[in-house]
């Protein structure tokens, strides 16, 4: 009655549809059709059983826990929806498997949400390829843009593993309900791509920008056996982590899949990153050890956590010994044909792993951050402006390097810039590609916060920061430097304050008076921001900034409720 009432608010020109729910593994399925011949570049499967929206589950490509009859099943039913729809271009199918039984839960007979994703993880130009058909053209016709030598009816071969996990706003909504469900609450999405899954999940996690690098990130150690047993069972953007503690607490896998319906070998794999977890905690840090936990992408800063050990000194270790990132080219094709057009994600191994960057010490070089996921405050603006940047450098002779992690974006075709790296926005990431490259300036204007935070790390480096320079970018957010210069060019302000803890942001609130707008330094899209109408609230929004360790003060301003001019 309730949810049949809240659909027909609006009135209903089709039937409402009433299904059985299968709690399956959910399969999606991209695929292009150019009426005769149909082509599947791949299969990628969600971690969540169903019931969880697509667009909010980790989702992993190529799907590794369904059967080879489950998937022979797969494109077969794709095919013969595909001819009876009549299909010349896009279809995009999600199923359910039970048990290597296959049901179909809906069909989109065009690009869906998902097609970009598919595009991006196996190097197949599905919406290029799309319109080409639609101007008649058949698969064999299509020569493939990344390889320049094989054609649109080659199925893609994948040698690596590639995760999504959505972006969600719980940071900025804190009292909204995290549970998953139905209906999609992410706004954006991350994508990693490694030569094993535990690589290829960590390196997602800290690709978020939600201050999470690692399944430590959520604490869950103050929860009892029972209340943890309880969390298992909550569906939310949480879950692999409170798996992580089950993991570390001793709990059988199978119990943990009885709760969640997670498939058994995605629990082993997570499971794997708790164990280097606990030997980094307990084992003398050796070269074969730190190689083990760089394979499967802990960064230095966790490893470093973990250890007791400097980061520098971790970072020597490495250098010491060899232990540097590698390059591998996304081709399509497992590299049976050399790539034209060349995206590259990072790998460790041994000394002698071969690296597929290939230097170009003769070029001059920019280096373009892009601005990671979309979140409310930062979204495709910024990757317009990136990729505009990127042309209009080129336009001068320029090589152009992009490094960005997501897939909905422009900045992350593989034909934007010369150079496309599929990374994390850390600074450890960021300074594997700057080794190799060897960029003549970074341009961080475009990439939002997300840039904007890497500048001194790029100084640090030795990347000339072209444009504004980074002191006067944060002339503009330090409060002190910033008054002086509004001081000297006679400008006024509210009255305000910085401050770092609760108490201090009463006395500054007391003296200028309530209401007063609380928000920390570096966000976008107020972000933490709230305006205070007394102490209480000041303990309030203070307590909520803070559960986040503050680099920068607390700014506390006069509320003036004047005309917004922008």
């Amino acid at each position: 009655d309730e949810f049949i009432g809240i659909i027909n608010r609006i009135a209903q020109e089709h039937p409402i549809l009433v299904d059985k729910y299968l709690q399956g593994k959910e399969i999606e399925v991209d695929a292009v059709c150019d009426g005769t011949d149909i082509l599947i570049p791949g299969i990628m499967e969600h971690i969540e059983r169903t019931g969880v929206h697509s667009g909010d589950s980790i989702s992993v490509y190529p799907a590794h826990t369904i059967s080879e009859k489950a998937k022979e099943t797969l494109v077969e039913y794709t095919k013969r929806l595909a001819q009876a729809l009549h299909v010349v271009g896009m279809i995009n199918i999600q199923f359910i498997d039970m048990d290597d039984n296959i049901y179909v839960i809906e069909v989109n007979p065009r690009v869906s949400r998902s097609s970009a994703l598919a595009s991006k993880a196996t190097g197949y130009p599905i919406a290029k390829v799309t319109a080409k058909i639609a101007l008649g053209y058949h698969l064999d016709e299509i020569k493939n843009a990344i390889t320049q030598k094989t054609y649109a009816s080659f199925e893609p071969m994948l040698d690596y593993c590639v995760v999504k996990i959505p972006r969600l706003p719980f940071d900025k909504f804190l009292t909204a309900k995290r549970t998953l469900t139905t209906q999609m609450k992410a706004t954006g999405e991350v994508m990693s791509i490694c030569n094993n899954f535990e690589g290829a999940l960590m390196k997602a996690i800290r690709s978020l920008e939600q201050h999470v690098d690692s399944l430590m990130s959520y604490d869950f150690t103050g929860l009892t056996d029972d209340e943890l047993e309880k969390q298992l069972a909550v569906v939310d953007d949480r879950r692999i982590w409170v798996i992580a503690e089950a993991l570390r607490r001793g709990v059988k896998y199978e119990h943990i899949h009885e709760i969640t319906k997670i498939d058994l070998w995605f629990i082993d794999k997570i499971a794997i990153l708790v164990e280097m977890e606990n030997r980094l905690k307990t084992e003398e840090l050796t070269v074969d050890l730190l190689k083990e936990a760089k394979r499967i992408e802990f960064p230095d800063n966790v490893i470093s956590q973990l250890t007791d050990i400097d980061e520098a000194d971790i970072k020597k270790m490495r250098y010491d010994n060899g232990i540097v990132a590698a390059y591998k080219m996304v081709d399509t094709c497992a590299a049976e044909f050399a790539a034209a057009t060349p995206y590259y994600y990072s790998v460790y191994g041994d000394e002698g792993t071969e690296n597929e960057a290939v230097a170009t010490p003769d070029k001059k070089k920019i280096l373009v951050l892009g601005s990671g996921p979309i979140r409310i405050g930062q979204g495709i603006e910024f990757d317009f402006c990136s990729v505009h940047c990127t042309w209009a450098f080129a336009k001068e002779g320029y090589e152009t390097i992009i490094i960005n992690n997501n897939p909905e974006t422009v900045s992350t075709d593989f034909d934007i810039a010369d150079k496309l790296y599929f990374e994390p926005l850390t600074p450890e990431d960021v300074e594997n590609v700057v080794n190799i490259e060897k960029p003549d300036g970074a341009v961080v204007q475009f990439g939002g916060q997300t840039a904007i935070k890497l500048t001194e790390a790029l100084m640090k480096m030795g990347v000339k920061i072209l444009g504004t320079k980074a002191e006067d970018v944060d002339a503009a957010e330090d409060r002190e430097l910033f008054d002086e210069i509004l001081q000297k060019t006679g400008i006024p302000r509210a009255a305000g304050g910085t401050v770092f803890t609760a108490e201090e942001a009463k006395k500054v609130a007391n003296e200028i008076g309530y209401p007063v707008l609380v928000r920390p330094s570096y966000v976008l899209g107020g972000q933490g921001m709230k305006i205070a109408w007394n102490d209480d609230e000041i303990e309030e929004f203070i307590g909520i900034i803070n559960t986040i360790t503050q680099d920068h003060p607390i700014l506390v301003d006069k509320y003036l409720m004047g005309k917004e001019i922008e």
